[in-house]
């Protein structure tokens, strides 16, 4: 949702806001590895159940105020709070304690968790201020590198640059300005008039004409984007698996690889996984467009035919809504008939995704598998858009996040990504690159982030004027 509040934020525009104005523990640096933002320095017990993080000196928010560990402790424990129903609260769901010193705060957690310090870095772990442990979840004041001036939800955000912020390699423009834009043609059509000096999600359909236009700059990589089509694990005929994989064996990945993303990406194996992340699992059977196999699912479950609809908008990913219609007639040839859709993209995420039986999706992926898996499909999670649980699933995702061996980690992990292809509630069509632009006035470092679009949507922060 286009809020202040941390516990909603879903989307780019209010991932940019979050960096641009906040601060977390920790950061997923642009080459992958982890550092330190708020919290300077870290340490863990062997089981990996405690872990002490010594806050950075000299902190301050933007109204002056000093960061300290009793702002970190009430920031996670707003996210913590089962009313509040954050998105990150699975990632903090193993908190059994947090005390705070005068340097910093120490976490205990039910289960060893070796990626732990990775899950701090996640967007929605914002620090605010506190006042007697609570804080104000609306708060326009950060510790980031720029000041909130104006925000006008779903519209505009407006900042300005911070001059208290303690890294002198970071936040180079004066003053920014975000918008949302769920018009991938009217965003295109800014970058090339000048209007605006960077976009995400650059359309595919003229990446070739845009990458010749004078004063442009495309990039591209290959991070863990995916795009999803869940299905609402509770609800008939979704409930039975023999549906979800006859769903999965009637759609042409490779068809949808080239016409929806021109090649920018590659086939998804219906597993949230990416090749960018560390425990791919790439001895998985690849995913095939297979009618015949799809017809004897359906008939396990009882259905010689089977009408379902498929409710889209690009607002969920750019060409969704051609996607749907590809879908329609690959899983015509399998006796699944399917009526696509098509919704308004203003409101989609509050209105549809969730909402719908059966809808279009995408995510940004995550850096480490614990943090995709705990997120989106452990049972009972806020973000588990197909309501799927698996009781083998979560006891694999328990022990591999306690296990502090390499070689037993990847068996895990493997085993759970099989489980979700073969099991799970989403189709997971494709591993889409993440394509922008940005004005060739403004520079970049040499390495970009890939943990999400815009260099980890921390573009405002990193980039300067050439």
């Amino acid at each position: 949702a286009d809020t202040l509040n941390p516990a909603t934020w879903e989307n780019q525009f209010t991932n940019c806001l979050a960096h641009a104005m906040h601060g977390r523990l920790t950061e997923i640096a642009a080459n992958g590895d982890l550092v330190g933002e708020v919290a300077e320095t870290w340490e863990h017990s062997s089981d990996a159940k405690t872990w002490r993080f010594i806050l950075r000196q000299g902190l301050t928010f933007h109204n002056g105020q000093s960061v300290r560990p009793d702002d970190v402790a009430a920031s996670l424990n707003y996210h913590r709070d089962p009313d509040v129903a954050s998105a990150a609260q699975p990632l903090l769901k193993d908190i059994t304690d947090l005390t705070v010193d005068t340097d910093g705060i120490t976490i205990r957690l039910l289960n060893g968790n070796a990626d732990f310090p990775f899950l701090l870095a996640d967007g929605h772990l914002v620090v605010v201020p506190s006042s007697e442990g609570k804080i104000d979840p609306n708060a326009e004041i950060g510790c980031g590198a720029y000041r909130l001036d104006r925000f006008d939800p779903g519209v505009v955000a407006k900042f300005s640059r911070y001059e208290g912020y303690w890294d002198d390699n970071r936040g180079f423009f004066d003053s920014v300005e975000i918008r949302a834009s769920v018009d991938p043609a009217g965003r295109q059509a800014a970058l090339l008039t000048g209007e605006v000096h960077a976009i995400d999600r650059v359309p595919l359909d003229t990446f070739e004409l845009l990458r010749q236009a004078p004063g442009v700059a495309v990039m591209e990589v290959a991070g863990t984007q995916h795009f999803t089509f869940p299905m609402q694990c509770d609800v008939a005929p979704f409930n039975d698996p023999e549906v979800r994989r006859a769903l999965k064996c009637a759609l042409d990945r490779q068809d949808l690889l080239a016409r929806i993303l021109r090649g920018h990406g590659t086939v998804g194996n219906d597993s949230p996984i990416t090749p960018a992340n560390r425990y791919y699992n790439d001895e998985m059977p690849a995913a095939e467009y297979d009618p015949d196999r799809a017809r004897h699912h359906l008939k396990k479950a009882g259905y010689d035919r089977l009408s379902l609809t498929l409710s889209v908008a690009d607002a969920a990913f750019q060409g969704a809504v051609d996607a749907a219609a590809l879908y329609r007639e690959n899983a015509a040839a399998a006796g699944i008939d399917i009526t696509v859709d098509r919704v308004p993209s203003d409101g989609y995420w509050t209105n549809v995704w969730r909402n719908r039986p059966w809808c279009a999706s995408y995510w940004g992926g995550r850096t480490t598998e614990d943090s995709m898996f705990s997120e989106v499909y452990q049972s009972g999670v806020p973000w588990n858009e197909s309501d799927w649980s698996n009781e083998r699933f979560d006891a694999l995702l328990l022990q591999a996040r306690a296990e502090t061996d390499v070689s037993t980690r990847r068996t895990l992990y493997f085993e759970m990504q099989d489980i979700v292809r073969r099991d799970g509630g989403s189709v997971i069509p494709l591993y889409a690159n993440y394509v922008f632009a940005r004005r060739d006035s403004v520079a970049t470092p040499a390495e970009i982030g890939s943990n999400w679009t815009l260099d980890g949507s921390r573009c405002i922060e990193r980039w300067w004027f050439a």
